[in-house]
């Protein structure tokens, strides 16, 4: 994979905020929306978050004793590819065949002391994570190609 493009692990949802996610096969993603069904979703300018892999990989070390899985930091998208935390606001990805996002925040502030942050010590989603908005819709599932379109695409 080249070094603007990465693969789709997971995409994960949740009915509730304050609460992790869990994988499912596909999402709907709707512009100016988010992901539909999931709580998260809404008008505003963090309509999905996105992780990398290597992010949680580092956790993972500092956890022997249990075992990660997608949608525990209450990512929507976890992906392999791409250092997330690394793109500018502003930069554009295409997810999949036809939706498009952009890139609003990285990071955020973490208003709950979290069960990954109680068990490790650390968090990663405050520091590493991403949200974007939706510009374009479209349907998203592990294996879709995510790639850097750039601010102006």
């Amino acid at each position: 994979m080249e070094k603007n493009s990465a693969v789709v692990l997971a995409v994960c949802v949740s009915e509730h905020k304050g609460e992790q996610k869990h994988p499912v096969a596909s999402v709907e993603l709707k512009p100016d929306w988010g992901i539909v069904g999931d709580a998260h979703a809404g008008n505003w300018h963090r309509q999905v978050s996105l992780l990398g892999k290597e992010s949680v990989d580092r956790l993972q070390e500092k956890l022997a004793d249990y075992k990660l899985s997608p949608g525990d930091f209450a990512e929507n998208i976890l992906l392999d590819g791409i250092r997330l935390y690394e793109l500018p606001v502003g930069t554009k990805l295409a997810l999949g065949e036809s939706a498009v996002a952009e890139v609003t925040q990285i990071g955020k502030q973490c208003h709950q002391d979290c069960a990954i942050r109680r068990r490790a010590g650390d968090c990663v989603m405050p520091r590493e994570g991403i949200f974007v908005r939706i510009l374009a819709g479209g349907m998203l599932g592990a294996g879709d190609a995510v790639r850097v379109l750039g601010p102006d695409a």
